[in-house]
């Protein structure tokens, strides 16, 4: 696909549902409860994934459709829950945060994505670094208020992420490297159709 093509709204629609569904199943993997009661998934992967693969607004939006699907009732959250229950959840952090994550991901990634080789990969590694800031910061938040852990305490309970965050941002790099090869017109903004 040539660097100008054009994306539909039904294209951008697909790839937004896939990556929240992708998000969903990387959610229900058997999760490690850690830090206050949240659990260590492979969600933050697929998240960042969202954003590197499609961009800042379609990476955004399919996060939000997971968040607010699993808000909806849907067993998609960690360990097959769903409803709005997770507003009371020490998780709830990191589940707002998701959204956000996947923006700043996209938006860092379309600045490397014409970089080529071991460049590229450096840029995706660290703006899914950025992305993991973000969500953690709002994670940490999410403690504090629901789990009443001092700032403190939270951030340090928040460390037991990190290096498995860093093994998904690594894994997460390499997709987005592969995938913008085999698709190099993924990240092109869509130019308005003109008669």
């Amino acid at each position: 696909m040539p660097a100008s093509a054009k994306t539909t709204p039904a294209t951008d629609l697909a790839l937004i549902a896939v990556f929240a569904a992708l998000i969903a199943a990387f959610s229900l993997t058997p999760a490690i409860p850690v830090a206050g009661g949240v659990p260590i998934t492979l969600q933050t992967l697929a998240v960042v994934l969202a954003g590197l693969v499609l961009g800042p607004v379609r990476g955004f939006l399919a996060a939000l459709l997971y968040v607010l699907v699993g808000m909806a009732g849907l067993p998609v959250f960690a360990g097959g829950t769903g409803g709005l229950g997770v507003l009371i959840k020490p998780s709830i952090g990191y589940l707002i945060a998701f959204p956000l994550g996947a923006l700043v991901a996209g938006a860092l990634a379309r600045l490397f994505v014409g970089w080529k080789g071991p460049r590229q990969y450096l840029g995706f590694f660290l703006a899914g670094l950025a992305a993991s800031l973000v969500i953690h910061a709002l994670g940490i938040v999410g403690l504090v208020a629901v789990v009443k852990l001092t700032p403190v305490a939270a951030f340090v309970a928040d460390l037991a992420f990190w290096p498995g965050d860093l093994v998904k941002m690594f894994a997460a790099a390499a997709v987005a490297v592969a995938v913008h090869r085999a698709f190099p017109a993924l990240l092109a903004t869509r130019r308005p159709v003109t008669a």
